[in-house]
């Protein structure tokens, strides 16, 4: 089970690292890793018996970082038109 968890950590890391046209897979991507994590995450305290406290910090987190995306997203396609990487210039 632990690999499993492993392989979707390292298959999304990898898909974050090879897409990089469009802004929304990105945030897909990086999506798709903090699932692998927060799964990770639980399956440990399951295992170990620990508090879900923790747990519940960090889909807070995870919640905040998913919002702080979309709101970007919604900003750059406001004031560009689209979500391609390659139309930001930092000239």
């Amino acid at each position: 089970m632990v690999y499993l968890f492993m392989y979707m950590y390292m298959l999304s890391l990898i898909s974050l690292m090879m897409i990089r046209k469009h802004v929304f897979l990105c945030l897909l991507s990086l999506e798709f890793v903090v699932v692998s994590l927060l799964l990770t995450t639980s399956y440990y305290l399951i295992y170990f018996s620990f508090g879900f406290y923790i747990m519940v910090i960090m889909m807070v987190f995870f919640v905040c970082e998913g919002v702080l995306g979309l709101s970007v997203l919604v900003s750059m396609i406001r004031c560009y038109g689209n979500d391609y990487l390659n139309s930001l210039s930092l000239w």
